[in-house]
């Protein structure tokens, strides 16, 4: 089936092609080199993208895999190389994932010319270059000269206009991969096509950084239930606390939202409060009406846990973004546990997380498996949900698109 329109790999014959893979293979690390201790904390980065990967293989491709890791900013930064990468991924092949040394110059098309069908390369972190993120076409044509289809299966970057992401789609045909295919199903549906009643539940530090997905999502779902730093400006629109000047802006955005959404705004009616901004300090729970001033909102309460629990029990199709308070803190932890909790539980909806942090969340409660998708982008779902055309999505083909493809 074709993703939000476009063509993947299922959709056109791959057989023996040699492949220019884009993959997100931006996993976060520890260590350093020079302390020889440099290992990856986290592989599930990796590991979404081995389908597409073996479905490559499968087909007798030669398959050139390309990806960044951190911002390096042009220069060659020996803790952000992909060696750990390219380690561990021939260990979860098991089959030597070759060097594709570059991403320019001569070597990578020695590499590929030195392949057979079936074998794998990892070209070296294309940041590592300054014109990946000019959108270079020098650059682009160089790595699609590598290859006859280039396949896109890292929806983590699809926010950004690159040349590995955009530029190369201009040289050659391009298609999604599984991952993007299900990320572009999954995101799509539920703003599209969802099961009602539609649950959104977002949060953040800010309104402002929120404002384009809040407004968006509440023109399409039932019921959008606000958590994080940003329950404060809600409160003070609704005018249950005193309002910061220096948010009045947030505070009218908030305001029109309760008023006006056709989406029914759910706010907190109790919360965690602190003096400072610690780890250390001591959690207050106080009910809405009561909160004193100057004190910080660092989690929902848990009151507003049950009822927001309440709400994800009752749901066909959830949406989640962002943590309900500062979940890194335990002391400020349980609002967020208790809306992941209340997630994994409903058996009968369709549910999806989006954004880092949330990811995060869900994966270190052990929980993933009991979500129906947990998206691999931070900002580029962010911006989906925005109902923003991502120009990694756009530069793909369109599924009723005719392509050949001229193997060389």
């Amino acid at each position: 089936m074709p993703a939000a329109g476009k063509k993947t790999v299922e959709d056109i014959d791959l057989q023996g092609a040699r492949v220019l893979m884009r993959v997100d293979f931006n996993v976060p690390m520890s260590g350093t080199v020079v302390d020889a201790d440099l290992r990856i904390s986290d592989d599930s980065r990796i590991q979404a993208a081995l389908p597409t990967i073996e479905y490559l293989r499968d087909h007798g491709c030669r398959v050139m895999l390309c990806s960044h890791m951190g911002r390096p900013e042009g220069e060659v930064d020996p803790d952000l190389r992909l060696t750990p990468v390219r380690e561990r991924l021939s260990e979860l092949l098991g089959a030597e994932v070759k060097e594709g040394k570059g991403p320019a110059g001569k070597v990578p098309m020695l590499v590929m010319e030195s392949m057979e069908p079936g074998d794998v390369a990892l070209l070296e972190n294309l940041r590592f270059n300054k014109r990946e993120e000019r959108n270079d076409p020098g650059f682009a044509r160089k790595l699609a000269g590598l290859a006859d289809v280039y396949v896109n299966d890292a929806f983590g970057t699809a926010h950004r206009a690159h040349a590995s992401t955009v530029g190369v789609a201009e040289y050659m045909p391009a298609v999604a991969g599984m991952l993007m295919a299900r990320e572009l199903e999954m995101l799509g549906a539920c703003l599209e096509t969802p099961d009602h009643p539609v649950v959104a539940v977002i949060g953040g530090v800010k309104v402002s950084d929120k404002i384009a997905v809040l407004t968006h999502l509440a023109s399409k779902v039932d019921t959008v239930l606000v958590g994080g730093g940003m329950v404060a400006a809600f409160l003070a629109a609704a005018g249950h606390m005193a309002a910061d000047p220096e948010s009045y802006g947030e505070i009218e955005v908030a305001r029109s939202l309760l008023q006006d959404s056709s989406a029914r705004i759910v706010i907190p009616m109790d919360v965690i409060t602190a003096m400072e901004f610690s780890e250390d300090a001591e959690p207050i729970t106080v009910n809405v009406p009561a909160i004193p001033e100057g004190a910080l909102i660092l989690d929902i309460g848990p009151e507003s846990a049950v009822a927001y629990a309440e709400e994800l029990a009752g749901a066909k199709t959830i949406i989640w973004n962002g943590p309900m308070g500062v979940f890194e803190w335990s002391s400020f932890a349980e609002g967020t546990t208790a809306v992941a909790q209340a997630i994994a539980a409903n058996n009968d909806c369709v549910s999806v997380v989006g954004g880092g942090s949330t990811a995060e969340v869900v994966g270190s409660l052990g929980l993933r498996g009991r979500i129906t998708h947990v998206s691999t982008g931070g900002g580029a779902s962010l911006e989906f949900l925005e109902g923003k055309t991502l120009p990694g999505v756009a530069a793909l083909l369109d599924a009723a698109q005719v392509s050949e493809i001229s193997q060389g």
